[in-house]
């Protein structure tokens, strides 16, 4: 596909989008209620006398509602990002829950339950992310990842869908030019801003896990509202908002040791 690109692909995108446009937001509820609304409302009871690590922890938000919603479970907050780190361990002592929930850049220490809210999309190396989470992983355990919107979503390229499919008709240089009006950073590529861009598409997830010491215990996707139609396996690409899954070790593939270093 020939994108739109150079002086010409940067200036149209100067005239029709003056100002960075508002980030791509789910909206879906926070804390507990987040927990449930994208795996059930038996989640946090289930989290009840578990170690859980919330892989790619953000601000701590959903690490700090697994420990109020199950007092005697013990959250582990992942995360690169010195500042994220900062504000969660803020926020887990407002909540009185610093006893039982910590962050870091890595830990040890295996989980019964490992979560991952809205970061997928953002990994630099997906595939070793799964393999970090299957090392971290107790046998028995299990691993629940929700993220979106993904890639040939007409937001998929979150900042940089300036309109929908944006992402995709301009070429990655005249979207990076543009964005550095607004921006310091120096990013070059997707991949440099801050938290990443992956470009991940639902289909390169699940040849991914397939590659991985993971397998898939289940998989939906979330149509864009009001358009069920977009759920379809031929849509699903262009359509979903959410891919949220349960992965568990496969028995048949030993885990393999990694070094874990979280990659943004």
């Amino acid at each position: 596909m020939v994108k739109l690109g150079g002086s010409v692909g940067l200036g149209i995108l100067k005239v029709i989008a003056q100002v960075p446009p508002r980030e791509v937001i789910s909206a879906s509820p926070e804390g507990g209620a987040k927990l449930n609304a994208h795996f059930g409302d038996g989640l946090t009871s289930s989290l009840a006398g578990k170690t859980v690590i919330d892989f790619g922890c953000g601000d701590g938000q959903q690490a700090v509602a697994m420990a109020q919603a199950a007092p005697d479970c013990r959250v582990i907050g992942l995360d690169i990002q010195q500042k994220h780190l900062d504000r969660s361990r803020q926020r887990a002592v407002q909540a009185g829950v610093e006893d039982r929930c910590c962050f870091t850049m890595q830990t040890e220490e295996r989980a019964d339950i490992i979560v991952s809210f809205d970061a997928f999309e953002h990994f630099s190396d997906p595939l070793g992310i799964l393999q970090i989470m299957s090392d971290l992983l107790k046998p028995e355990g299990e691993v629940l990842i929700s993220f979106g919107p993904t890639w040939l979503h007409p937001y998929g390229g979150h900042l940089f869908s300036v309109f929908p499919w944006a992402h995709l008709l301009f070429s990655e240089q005249a979207l990076l030019h543009w964005r550095a009006q607004f921006r310091s950073d120096g990013a070059e590529k997707f991949s440099d801003v801050d938290g990443g861009l992956n470009q991940i598409r639902i289909a390169e997830f699940e040849r991914l896990v397939e590659s991985s010491p993971l397998t898939v215990d289940w998989l939906e996707t979330v149509p864009i509202r009001g358009l069920s139609i977009l759920k379809t396996r031929f849509f699903r690409e262009v359509g979903s908002s959410l891919v949220r899954c349960r992965l568990v070790l496969n028995q048949d593939q030993p885990s393999k040791r990694v070094e874990r270093v979280l990659a943004a």
